[in-house]
């Protein structure tokens, strides 16, 4: 199955002519999907949605994603034009479909509008990937988000990782990592790539973790997912290192960082 195909072609049925747009965006706006990650798509949308089409979004979506469907997971945002164009922070997101959040969806969850920060890496990832699905080109549509607001929705994003990282230790090492990258480079890369960077600013006795979750990331399923226990005893003093970091990198504004942490 086309994924991107069936979530456009679900977006025009339940939106009609109010759908704007539709990009791609994250993994393979960034360097191609490996194999845990998501089809992340962002739909662009003239006017916000009733419950009646909130509902049969969400119904469309549940078949199509997922690895019980023997799919890739989807992330589908839905965004009203106005919330982006001209740009504010945060932005309100109108909709968001996360398959982690299936069980919620299957015991009678329906997405509403909530601010959403991380709008800000959603909207630049797919103005940088200039492919769109459906719709004009994102730049004819969206506005540039300004690097300061990228920052912020990056130390925003902290807080929540940080609440996962026992059930989810790969993805939050590496967007941790991915955090760090970007705010002392002022680039959106992919994880292995700012893992690759984080690693070279690393005590030699952390790299291993993040050697770890990067091996897991590009040659690993979740299903797939292991960690012995000295790896694992070492995560938190990880963590701790790089939030230090980033820390630092948020207050001086996101320029360059210090030291090699050799």
């Amino acid at each position: 199955m086309d994924q991107t195909r069936e979530v456009v072609r679900l977006a025009d049925k339940v939106l009609g002519s109010g759908l704007a747009g539709a990009y791609l965006h994250g993994s393979a706006v960034l360097g191609g999907w490996r194999p845990a990650s998501d089809v992340d798509v962002l739909l662009v949308t003239r006017t916000g949605m009733d419950e009646r089409r909130r509902r049969a979004l969400l119904a469309g979506l549940l078949p199509v994603s997922g690895s019980r469907n023997g799919l890739r997971p989807l992330e589908v945002t839905v965004v009203v034009l106005s919330q982006v164009r001209p740009w504010r922070y945060p932005p309100e997101g109108d909709f968001l479909y996360g398959e982690w959040l299936r069980d919620a969806y299957e015991a009678g969850l329906v997405p509403r509008p909530r601010p959403m920060p991380d709008l800000a890496l959603t909207v630049a990832t797919a103005l940088a990937g200039d492919g769109p699905l459906a719709g004009p080109e994102p730049a004819r549509l969206l506005d540039e988000v300004p690097h300061a607001d990228i920052v912020r929705a990056c130390g925003e994003a902290v807080p929540g990782l940080l609440d996962s990282v026992e059930e989810d230790t790969r993805n939050v090492l590496l967007t941790l990592a991915r955090v760090w990258y970007t705010l002392g480079t002022g680039r959106i890369g992919r994880k292995d790539t700012a893992a690759d960077w984080v690693l070279d600013r690393l005590p030699a006795g952390l790299r291993p973790v993040l050697r770890h979750a990067r091996h897991l990331y590009l040659h690993c399923g979740y299903h797939e997912e292991t960690w012995d226990g000295e790896l694992l005893a070492r995560v938190p003093e990880w963590v701790a290192y790089v939030v230090a970091r980033i820390e630092r990198c948020g207050a001086d504004g996101a320029g360059t960082t210090e030291g090699t942490g050799r």
